[in-house]
């Protein structure tokens, strides 16, 4: 039988008979209003087959659903955007048995390892693709591999490298303490990448932190102080001599039942809060507590880049950190922004593709 705590309307509602969703598209063809206020099922049965099923004959109109097993499985899958999509890592630890990576040779030849890659970005928060062409706009290859480039004002791709006129602290040699990007944007651009080009100075490692697993630590030791974060909106601003951007959002973004959904955490970029003296303090308190659960060693992963090789990873999720350099020494890594509505979408597609027979 159907599982006893499905709603007649949800079930109704998601009704896939041709009545009812357009087959080419997958679109309903019925508004909510449309359905009988006093929905009533007048029976339930098997369906006869190979693959486990229901069909709900409907007392009001006869109307008659169909529901599989697997769609109702897969209809209870937690938002991938949340916390309870992801596997949390608290300390760099997880990975000592090596990072989720593989060659863009592969990577471009077989589906499989593609999915394994973006499934690795979209459970932990980031993948490294190594041997990546050491050409000019090559991050962009790699975000139009599963998606498309988020422009923004520093054009279609950045360039990290030390600038004579720096309008941003990345275009420096100075340490980079770990952070995510834009958060003055409004979307924030979800993901990352950056890929090496040259790597010759002395320093310039990169690092990582799993923000969703900072907030998760701080919601179960200080809860008071996860409430002040996620109830408090704090204006982000980015400026130089053309661009003025500027958002007002939670440092920990959590979704209507309470799951983490979005960090957004730099100190270079925060602007000035304006609150009462009260709530001030309390944010301030927030605030460090979650400063201390971030910038905390044990919990950043550190490795170095090479040329050849592109990291992507989850900017509303992981914050990434780089060590001072020589100023002397050659570095330069070209970076784009992607989304991870587009990375999420291409793993279905491929999981659909896995799934058809030979």
């Amino acid at each position: 039988m159907l599982p006893a705590d499905v709603p007649a309307i949800w079930l109704r509602d998601n009704c896939s008979c041709p009545d009812c969703r357009d087959p080419l598209t997958d679109q309903k063809l019925f508004q909510i209003t449309d359905l009988p206020d006093d929905l009533g099922v007048a029976n339930v049965r098997p369906v006869d087959g190979d693959e486990e099923g229901w069909e709900v004959v409907w007392a009001n109109d006869g109307h008659v659903s169909r529901y599989t097993a697997e769609w109702l499985q897969r209809a209870a899958e937690p938002d991938p955007r949340t916390e309870d999509g992801k596997e949390l890592w608290g300390t760099a630890a997880r990975f000592a048995d090596g990072l989720p990576e593989t060659t863009w040779a592969a990577y471009l030849d077989d589906d499989a390892e593609r999915l394994r890659m973006l499934q690795a970005v979209a459970r932990l928060g980031f993948c490294l693709l190594r041997d990546v062409p050491l050409r000019d706009g090559q991050a962009q290859q790699v975000a139009l591999s599963f998606g498309y480039v988020r422009e923004t004002n520093y054009g279609p791709q950045f360039e990290v490298r030390v600038e004579e006129r720096p309008n941003n602290l990345a275009f420096t040699n100075v340490a980079i303490t770990p952070h995510t990007d834009n958060p003055y944007r409004d979307p924030v651009p979800t993901l990352q990448l950056l890929h090496c080009l040259v790597n010759e100075a002395e320093g310039g490692d990169s690092g990582l932190v799993d923000g969703f697993a900072a907030a998760a630590a701080l919601r179960a030791q200080e809860p008071a102080a996860f409430a002040a974060l996620t109830g408090t909106s704090v204006p982000f601003a980015f400026r130089d001599d053309t661009t003025e951007l500027s958002a007002h959002r939670p440092l920990i973004a959590a979704d209507p039942a309470g799951r983490v959904r979005e960090v957004r955490f730099n100190n270079r970029s925060l602007g000035t809060l304006r609150l009462p003296a009260e709530k001030t303090e309390a944010f301030y308190a927030a605030y460090r507590a979650f400063a201390r659960l971030l910038l905390a060693p044990e919990r950043q992963l550190d490795f170095r880049l090479g040329p050849g090789d592109c990291l992507v990873f989850d900017n509303t999720r992981l914050l990434h950190a780089r060590t001072a350099f020589a100023r002397g020494g050659a570095r330069h890594l070209q970076g784009c922004y992607a989304d991870l509505d587009h990375l999420f979408g291409t793993i279905d597609v491929l999981k659909r593709k896995e799934a058809q027979p030979c």
